[in-house]
């Protein structure tokens, strides 16, 4: 018998069918309880729950009651205590990947170890699925305005001259510092060179560090990496001239940025120790002061032009200059901790650790990272960054995939200033997209879970929506 194809009979079948596939639709998916396997003894929420919208200029959020009212009660029992508002630091590494530090199960397992980060890791909450933009500029202005690079427009960081950058943009430094916050910025900026983009003008009480990228300063001396420039005094003269900043840089809000020196190949060998001891003296004043403060450490390391000094040079296991920086990084990080400790602040300092974007892929050691893909890219190497929150007595030791990303810092920080939730509409412009939410809560409540149901990243005007339905495995 000969069969033949009949479109009326496969549109009789799939007629029927509909009424039986949106009876299963409706009927939300629960995940099998798995004993002693943690995350997975509930429903997953990020499928069956919707997400809340609180104004028209923010992102929907995951709403957790509970947590939201055990971190509240816990935040007005600390003020009680301290009698002012919670310091925020954050410390932001460059060109760091995902598996590079220990508690990611790099560090001395591939060759630099990270011992004091991780051992403040392990008493944090470690976060396994944090998210940057795949690059650098993107991600510092994310941070600092709550945007993502859609919105904020710093995909490359204007030079003199140019408009653009952070220039009247709504930032997480003004508003703190509305708040009654000092707000001092170290190290690497890279958000405008620009006068109206530089850090004393958009918010910051004070800064120390430069305006750009290392390889700015020093590709074009090196005799290794441009040997025809840097051997050649006419060539070299050229890029002297040019006006884009060289130097190591001071300024206070709304003045102009003073030179403190030239930045050789010599002297990027211990510009990261120059500025930990400004970040140390900076936090040493801090402990004297009735104000809370927000400090925004951008370390020069570890950009793939790495100058280790004498100190650090062959340091590490892997005798590579990348390793020998992270191991200098390791020390940085813990010389501002034990500042933090000695001054009786930790208590009262939520730290977050983090880097910009994945790791370079160009120079050895070539992204070192499960992930495929590295800085540049939308791959999962290229946004998906070595992160975790600490605070001495308030975050739960733990680790979690829950979704971050870094866009929610600047919601996170405001509610820690006193704006949690919707308020912080109120404090920017309704035309102003806020694409952070508040992670307060998922820091700090018991076991607590992300605020947060999808995630965007963006590049070079490329867009990539990824949705992540995470099922908040803690552990």
């Amino acid at each position: 018998m000969e069969l033949s194809f009949s479109p009326k009979l496969l549109v009789v079948a799939v007629a029927a069918a509909l009424p039986l596939i949106a009876s299963a639709a409706d009927t939300p998916s629960t995940a099998t309880a798995r004993k002693g396997f943690a995350g997975y003894d509930h429903p997953n929420q990020y499928l069956v729950k919707p997400a809340t919208t609180f104004a028209d200029n923010m992102m929907p959020v995951m709403q957790h009651p509970a947590q939201d009212k055990e971190t509240q009660q816990k935040l007005a029992e600390l003020e009680k205590k301290t009698g002012k508002k919670p310091n925020v630091v954050v410390f932001l590494l460059d060109d760091v990947g995902w598996m590079d530090v220990g508690f990611n199960g790099g560090g001395l397992a591939v060759g630099n170890p990270t011992p004091d980060i991780d051992a403040v890791a392990s008493q944090g909450l470690i976060l396994t699925s944090a998210y940057s933009q795949p690059s650098s500029s993107p991600t510092r202005a994310t941070i600092l305005t709550g945007q993502y690079s859609i919105h904020h427009g710093i995909l490359m960081p204007p030079m003199y001259g140019q408009p653009g950058g952070l220039q009247g943009l709504t930032t997480l430094p003004q508003l703190l510092h509305d708040q009654g916050y000092v707000t001092q910025a170290i190290g690497k900026w890279h958000m405008g060179e620009n006068k109206e983009s530089q850090p004393q003008n958009v918010g910051f009480d004070a800064f120390r560090g430069f305006n750009s990228v290392s390889d700015m300063y020093t590709e074009w001396r090196d005799v290794h990496v441009n040997p025809e420039v840097a051997l050649s005094p006419a060539r070299s003269e050229y890029i002297q001239k040019l006006p884009f900043s060289k130097d190591d840089v001071h300024a206070v809000r709304g003045g102009e940025q003073e030179a403190i020196a030239d930045i050789t190949p010599k002297y990027m060998e211990d510009l990261d120790q120059r500025w930990m001891e400004y970040g140390v003296k900076f936090l040493d004043k801090m402990a004297k002061s009735d104000k809370p403060f927000f400090l925004y450490y951008g370390t020069r390391g570890c950009h793939f032009d790495n100058y280790p000094n004498a100190k650090y040079a062959g340091s590490s296991p892997a005798r590579t200059s990348y390793g020998d920086c992270m191991v200098e990084m390791n020390d940085i990080f813990a010389n501002l901790y034990k500042a933090l400790e000695k001054n009786g602040q930790l208590d009262n300092t939520l730290i977050v650790f983090t880097s910009d974007n994945g790791p370079e892929a160009e120079v050895p050691p070539h992204g070192r990272t499960p992930f495929r893909g590295a800085k540049g890219s939308t791959w999962e190497g290229g946004v998906r960054v070595p992160t975790f929150v600490y605070w001495k007595g308030m975050i739960q030791p733990r680790k979690s995939d829950g979704i971050v990303d870094l866009a929610d810092l600047f919601h996170t920080a405001l509610d820690l200033a006193g704006h949690p939730g919707a308020k912080v509409a109120n404090l920017v412009p309704k035309t102003t997209s806020i694409d952070g939410v508040d992670q307060t809560s998922f820091f700090l409540g018991t076991n607590g879970q992300s605020n947060r149901k999808a995630e965007h990243y963006f590049l070079y005007g490329n867009f990539l929506l990824c949705v992540w339905m995470s099922s908040s495995i803690t552990s």
